[in-house]
């Protein structure tokens, strides 16, 4: 039997409480009576394990007046809510940026203190963010958790799913407001206006060559450093980049993603893709900046070039070594068609 015994309260009121809820209190200990009988999980209070029960039937008791979406919580629907009325009542003390979570500010305030309070355990490199940590451990595990229901590529991230798919249907949701054109993914278009804005803030340190994105310049680095840290698990070919990796695996696996809406003629890579396109278009973009020539590949426009500086860039021995090799896998009728593009 609990008794209601009389205390006082910060030191002015006069309250009567439970007297096993104040033991509680003073002693810091939970008497966690109330168990889900579906997973053994307790909790001190039997509303609490209401609401944890609901987690278990999927009842979504509280529903959204503007979308109709349906959430289990009342705290969920109530930070839904948030991104009709773009509401955002936590505000940053130090850069004053608003948040419309309490736990998305929090996370925030870690770039200001550079705390990183999640590290692995396998490599120690450490994040500020539990999700963060989760999505890198990936890497060492190999897992691949999201998966394609149309080509069954597979995924470290839910957000590579998502932007993946749209090369299924087409999506290009992010438009560039100065040429109109579209992207599929926003990390493209910021690295598109920079095309616009000539912006380049990413130096070597090496040789001062500037860059757009960091992704680039790191890439560039590994032409100083030598570093191929990509590697194919079949072949154990070596990679600097892993677009190339990614490229490589294709010649294993025989896939062929990129395919032309004309003539649907199958490629390994979009580059070889765009190339193919203007067969069909005639396009030429690139024009030689002496006769005014236009070339539909960036190849043709170098080799013209040398038109016209005398340029002789391949020795006799190159060639000869270049012919060989063509030899033996094109055979003979490849080999004219080189020599005249050689030289």
């Amino acid at each position: 039997m609990e008794t209601n015994a009389t205390y006082l309260v910060a030191n002015q009121y006069v309250k009567e409480i439970c007297s096993n809820q104040v033991l509680k209190i003073q002693t810091g200990i939970d008497e966690k009576r109330f168990t889900s009988d579906v997973c053994k999980e307790e909790f001190v209070e039997k509303s609490h394990l209401n609401k944890h029960f609901l987690s278990h039937t999927k009842r979504k008791l509280y529903s959204c007046h503007i979308c109709r979406k349906e959430f289990c919580h009342k705290r969920s629907l109530i930070s839904h809510c948030r991104t009709h009325t773009n509401e955002k009542p936590y505000s940053c003390d130090v850069c004053f940026k608003q948040f419309s979570e309490k736990g998305n500010l929090k996370i925030h305030y870690r770039t200001h203190t550079n705390e990183k309070p999640y590290s692995c355990g396998v490599c120690s490199k450490e994040f500020s963010h539990k999700s963060h940590l989760n999505r890198h451990c990936r890497i060492h595990t190999r897992e691949k958790s999201y998966s394609c229901d149309v080509c069954y590529k597979q995924f470290f991230q839910k957000g590579g799913l998502k932007v993946h798919y749209r090369t299924h249907t087409n999506e290009k949701p992010y438009s560039c407001d100065v040429c109109c054109k579209d992207f599929s993914n926003k990390s493209n278009l910021n690295s598109h206006y920079r095309i616009h804005t000539n912006e380049k803030s990413y130096s070597c340190d090496v040789c001062h060559k500037q860059f757009s994105r960091k992704s680039i310049l790191n890439r560039h680095h590994r032409t100083h450093t030598n570093e191929k840290p990509y590697s194919c698990d079949v072949c154990q070919k070596e990679y600097s980049d892993k677009g190339g990796l990614n490229v490589h695996y294709r010649t294993h696996t025989k896939e062929k993603p990129y395919s032309c809406s004309v003539c649907h003629k199958e490629f390994l890579k979009k580059g070889n893709l765009n190339r193919h396109n203007r067969t069909h278009t005639k396009e030429k973009p690139y024009s030689c900046s002496v006769c005014h020539k236009e070339f539909s590949e960036k190849s043709y426009l170098n080799r013209h070039n040398r038109t016209h500086t005398n340029e002789k860039p391949y020795s006799k021995r190159s060639l000869l070594n270049s012919y060989e090799r063509r030899k033996n896998i094109l055979g003979m009728s490849a080999i004219k068609t080189f020599l005249k593009k050689a030289i």
